[in-house]
């Protein structure tokens, strides 16, 4: 039945059909509000279908509303152009052949058939926005606009004409968050949440699998898949801006100085913490750089939940997968089993052993200081260690052996450079 009509419709309609985005292909989520709103916020996560939801809606007001001038502002020039414009889900590839704005790029413009007109603007120049009038607006992801408050601010001085209408775009970040919460906050604010999972048909298998297996359930997680809204906890030494704004790609590394595995063995102190840290009886095995910069840099999270043997292969492994110089490990709970099991795999390994004459809050404290002064940096995503930096305090009840042998690894690079810590980092064996 179906077959049939379509095989009836002439190609013009079949045409028509294709671009029926609202008719045929939105998911209940990407529909437009039926309450009258001023800012309809999209937040939801990674891979949701955000951008072609805010281009979508776009060629919605020029189309159907009579928008004439409109405001397309995102994190940088680039994104701008390159997503938002000329993205697989942008402006250019949304919309119909008849109805295909002209892009200038030299002008940061978009010109409509029917006279309407988008200018591209960056959150890194809010002053851009100091003066034009626009009836529409997108803007994508607030949540990492450099400054944030300053572009808001200007682009609402802006939106005076017709029947102004906007739409916000935006996986949930720390950054900007008191601003995202301000803006969910007013009365005509239409909030729309949505996860990775709903548009699972539409993502790469590849993606999607990654994605998930390395993410999913935890507190990165829950921001870039569920679009959670997550504030920095009281008393953490890390806030997750200060590892996001100091994240660098794995492959753009700095020539290293030394290279380090940090290992914090299974604790077998039997205490109320340790019997409260179901799942989390693992050893700590991390990697870390000292860049000829003078700044150090997280490689790898090898953390492993196993028998000493399967821990000591880890060790060794990210020993020579990274041609590491040293091995310092923790020898509090388990004395020298921690060297015999390493040598006993391979007796050449150099190993350092230390012992916690403090607190593992204390010890962190020191890398927590270089973190804020943007010295650490991540080389690409440790969700689960990440988790500990930035959940990590006084009162908590697990304890954090990824946090804990990154630490060891950063101390043993730094203090050996000279670097000036204050007592307490622990003795050296």
């Amino acid at each position: 039945m179906g077959m049939n009509i379509i095989n009836n419709l002439s190609d013009k309609e079949i045409k028509t059909l294709a671009y029926d985005w609202y008719g045929i292909f939105a998911r209940e989520k990407q529909q437009i509000p039926k309450r009258n709103f001023f800012i309809w916020f999209l937040l939801a996560g990674r891979g949701f279908g955000k951008t072609r939801t805010g281009a979508e809606y776009i060629r919605h007001r020029v189309e159907k509303e009579n928008a004439q001038r409109i405001a397309l502002v995102a994190p940088t020039a680039a994104d701008c152009r390159d997503v938002v414009v000329e993205g697989e889900s942008g402006i250019l590839a949304i919309s119909p052949p008849w109805n295909r704005p002209a892009y200038e790029s030299s002008k940061r413009r978009l010109t409509w058939p029917n006279g309407a007109i988008a200018t591209l603007y960056s959150a890194e120049e809010p002053d851009r926005l100091n003066g034009p009038q626009h009836d529409t607006a997108w803007s994508d992801e607030i949540g990492v606009w450099q400054y944030g408050r300053e572009t808001w601010d200007m682009l609402q001085f802006g939106l005076r004409i017709g029947n102004p209408k906007q739409i916000v775009t935006s996986t949930p970040k720390v950054e900007n968050l008191t601003l995202i919460k301000e803006i969910i906050g007013i009365d005509n604010t239409v909030l729309t949440c949505g996860s990775t999972y709903e548009n699972r048909k539409n993502l790469s298998p590849i993606f999607y699998d990654q994605i998930i297996g390395k993410y999913e359930g935890t507190r990165l997680g829950r921001q870039e898949i569920n679009a959670e809204l997550l504030e920095d906890i009281p008393g953490a030494l890390w806030k997750r801006s200060s590892i996001d704004g100091a994240r660098i790609k794995a492959d753009g590394l700095p020539e290293l100085r030394r290279i380090v595995v940090g290992v914090d063995p299974q604790g077998r102190k039997d205490t109320k913490e340790r019997r409260l840290e179901e799942g989390q009886k693992r050893t700590g095995v991390v990697v870390c750089g000292l860049g000829e910069n003078g700044h150090g840099y997280i490689l790898e999270d090898a953390t492993i939940n196993g028998t000493p043997n399967e821990w000591g292969m880890a060790v060794v492994k990210a020993f020579y997968k990274r041609k590491a110089d040293k091995v310092v490990a923790e020898i509090n709970y388990g004395g020298d089993m921690v060297e015999n099991v390493i040598r006993n795999i391979d007796s050449n390994i150099p190993i350092k052993t230390v012992h916690a004459s403090h607190g593992k809050y204390v010890r962190a404290e020191p890398i927590a200081s270089l973190s804020e002064q943007s010295r650490i940096h991540s080389a690409g995503f440790f969700p689960e260690l990440e988790d500990e930096m930035c959940s990590y305090t006084t009162e908590s009840m697990f304890s954090p052996n990824r946090l804990d042998a990154m630490v060891w690894a950063f101390t043993e690079l730094f203090l050996t450079d000279s670097f000036l810590f204050y007592g307490g980092m622990g003795e050296p064996r």
